[in-house]
């Protein structure tokens, strides 16, 4: 029964991962870290900032060049 619970959390961990890694929730983390490794003394913003960011980069101004909003 230990091994079936084991392969069970694995697997759900894995599913997890996945499920995160689709929807972009790990954007924030991996950009915060790349920031802090590369770029030490500047600011992280928060995650807000960085999502309302990120938001604006891809729904903002449709007159820019790269628009990649809705539509």
């Amino acid at each position: 029964m230990t091994g079936q619970t084991t392969e069970r959390q694995g697997l759900a961990r894995r599913l997890w991962w996945y499920v995160r890694e689709f929807t972009g929730e790990t954007a924030y983390e991996r950009y915060a870290e790349r920031l802090r490794r590369e770029h030490p003394g500047c600011p992280v913003p928060t995650r807000r900032e960085f999502e309302r960011r990120r938001m604006e980069e891809t729904y903002g101004d449709p007159n820019r060049m790269h628009y990649r909003g809705c539509c």
